[in-house]
């Protein structure tokens, strides 16, 4: 009953991040990505078909009774992208998981509580299974089979959220950086110079919105890229990298992260920023090397956070979800115990749902076919009761086949 639950994937675990690139449906367009799938399912013959793509992983989670091995992942990815390269294809024994069975059903679980993430305890995994799963579903992709897999996925995830503290303790530098920042208390206009608009700096940027901060002043290279960071914020303002030598506004907090390899905040820089302003500002370098001068930190009153402490502080907070990690498995292998007994029960309602229909029918045939005679005969009276006596035996059988089942199941 179970093995039909299949899975091929490719995650952050067996290739670099710029490679699970070759096994995405190329398209960013969702009518032609829908027609993608639609014609994967019907080429392989999938009775259903679920497709995530995140930064870090890739899934194709199907219902089939078709095998999965490597000639049919080499045929299915030849599909999914027509210019993935003979290389790639050769060795897609070392990139490419396939699971079947139970396995399957374990990995997809294991991914949708973030024990497999590049970042365990990250919720967003969910998040998106979830979109992934509403996406399939509107496009007719996904029966009841992967419903009842969806289904139990999110049981376990919360389960496991609610019961164990893998989400806990922040472990990227970005989130633990503001929350550092949090601790000086600074309000929500407070003003915050970002400068750099990189992957990092942009992570940042998500998480002071989130703290509802409201001025924030981007300085990049590239405008456009401060640009999309700055329109986060209701008073958010962008400029060229250049344009931070005539900032003459003060600041309250400032958080650097770019490529250079000289500071960027030098002690020539530094009092033109602070435009006459007195008591200590926020200082927050997440650069390698760093981008703050020294001379900056040790000439000027300062709360000064830097990435090295950082680092050491979300290895520490990295290891004690990974310990939560190990308490989630034991969770986890008790679910997996349960589940064929949940999918059996769930076979079994599907197969029960006629029972009603049927009874009825056969109830409403020995009155108006079989009996029609005899019963036209009755008075008003004898005749109401009669069908008042069949429908409360019409009641009473419909569960009697279900809780037969269920007591030789289980």
């Amino acid at each position: 009953m179970l093995d039909n639950y299949k899975i091929l994937t490719v995650t952050h675990k067996r290739v670099n991040l710029h490679s699970i690139s070759d096994f995405v449906v190329k398209t960013s367009d969702p009518s032609a990505l829908k027609m993608r799938l639609q014609d994967l399912k019907e080429q392989f013959g999938l009775d259903e078909l679920l497709y995530l793509s995140t930064c870090n992983r890739v899934m194709y989670f199907f219902h089939t009774e078709r095998q999965l091995d490597l000639v049919f992942a080499v045929e299915f990815f030849k599909q999914v992208n027509p210019q993935i390269e003979d290389d790639i294809l050769a060795t897609l024994d070392d990139s490419v998981q396939i699971l079947e069975g139970m396995d399957a059903l374990e990995h997809y679980f294991t991914v949708s509580a973030s024990m497999d993430s590049m970042v365990i305890g990250e919720r967003q995994i969910l998040g998106q299974l979830r979109d992934a799963y509403d996406q399939c579903k509107d496009w007719n992709l996904i029966g009841d089979n992967l419903r009842m897999a969806m289904d139990q996925a999110v049981a376990v995830a919360k389960s496991i959220y609610s019961n164990t503290r893998i989400g806990d303790k922040p472990v990227s530098i970005a989130s633990l950086a503001i929350q550092k920042m949090m601790r000086h208390h600074l309000p929500k206009d407070a003003r915050i110079l970002i400068i750099g608009a990189g992957q990092t700096n942009a992570l940042v940027a998500k998480f002071l919105d989130k703290h509802h901060f409201t001025q924030v002043s981007v300085f990049n290279r590239t405008v456009s890229k401060a640009e999309e960071i700055a329109a986060i914020f209701p008073q958010g303002r962008a400029y060229d990298l250049n344009a931070l030598q005539h900032h003459q506004e003060g600041f309250d907090a400032l958080i650097v992260c770019t490529a250079a390899t000289e500071p960027v905040i030098t002690p020539a820089l530094y009092p033109q920023l602070l435009n006459g302003e007195t008591g200590p500002k926020i200082l927050i370098d997440l650069s390698i090397p760093h981008n703050i001068s020294p001379k900056v930190i040790a000439n000027f009153d300062n709360h000064y956070i830097e990435i090295e402490g950082l680092r050491a502080l979300a290895k520490e907070n990295l290891a004690f979800r990974e310990q939560e990690v190990q308490k989630a498995k034991v969770m986890l292998a008790e679910f997996i115990e349960e589940l064929p007994k949940v999918f059996q029960q769930r076979r079994l309602e599907i197969a029960m749902r006629q029972v009603p229909v049927e009874i009825k029918a056969v109830k409403d045939r020995a009155l108006n076919e079989v009996f029609h005679k005899e019963v036209a005969q009755l008075d008003t009276n004898t005749r109401a009761l009669v069908e008042r006596m069949l429908e409360y035996m019409e009641k009473k059988c419909i569960g009697i086949p279900m809780k037969a089942a269920k007591e030789v199941i289980f």
